[in-house]
This record gives C-alpha cells, structure tokens and sequence, in this order.
C-alpha cells in the first residue's frame, strides 16, 4: 500500500512562505494524479492544486483553486519519483488550514475531486497571522 507523508507546514506572517512536500513510500507504485487539498474546521475540504504525472501530451497539465492561483505552485522533484512539493508564497490568513497531499496511481487526467484520489497523508497544520 502506498503511504504519503507530509512536511513542511508551520506558522508564518501574512506575505511568508512555506513549501509542503508530500513524499510516498513505494517507490514501485507509478503515481499518475496528485493533489494538495486544505481542511478549515466547519467548512468543507477544498482542492488547492492538482497535477497530472501520467503519460500523454497532458502530463504536466495543473489545476488550482482561484484563491491561491498565482501564489502557489504544485511541481516533483526532478530526481525523486515520489516526492512531490506545495510551495506557498504570498500567504494570508485565509490559507490556514490543515493541508493534505493525495495521490492516485490511475487516472486518466488532472483529477480535482477527492474522491478521485485513493491514498491520503496524515494533515500538515500550515497557519498564517
């Protein structure tokens, strides 16, 4: 089973920085969608960013949310196979929120629904003031 772990969140001041990164276990398994999604308590989980890694003339194909459109970018790391990253700049106090990475070995194209993805991380807080 893949397992995704997440690191990288913290507290930081409105205009800071922060660069998420969401790193798998099996290095066997091809991951071909992932995606970061945030948690608010009270509102429902959105998805911030998504990123197509499977074959095809639509891999590298990104989605994000409105809100962080221009301030945040989905990328993997260029050696690592299962290690991808979040980075976050121009934060706001309306980006806290518990963070998670996502990721699906098999989809088709750039997936922006959670239940499209079918391994999660454990949450990194991420809090901005």
């Amino acid at each position: 089973d893949v397992q995704l772990v997440e690191s990288g969140g913290g507290s930081v001041q409105t205009g800071g920085s922060l660069r998420l990164s969401c790193a798998a276990s099996a290095s066997t398994t091809s991951i071909a969608c992932v995606g970061w999604f945030r948690l608010v308590p009270g509102k429902r989980r959105e998805a911030i960013a998504s990123i197509y890694l499977g074959s095809g003339s639509t891999h590298g194909t990104t989605f994000y949310h409105t809100s962080v459109q221009g301030r945040f970018t989905i990328s993997r790391d260029k050696s690592a196979k299962n290690l991808w990253f979040l980075q976050m700049n121009g934060l706001m106090p309306g980006d806290t929120a518990e963070y998670f990475c996502a990721a699906e070995p098999e989809c088709a194209a750039v997936a922006i629904h959670g239940d499209e993805f079918s391994h999660w991380g454990q949450g990194t807080q991420v809090t901005v003031s």
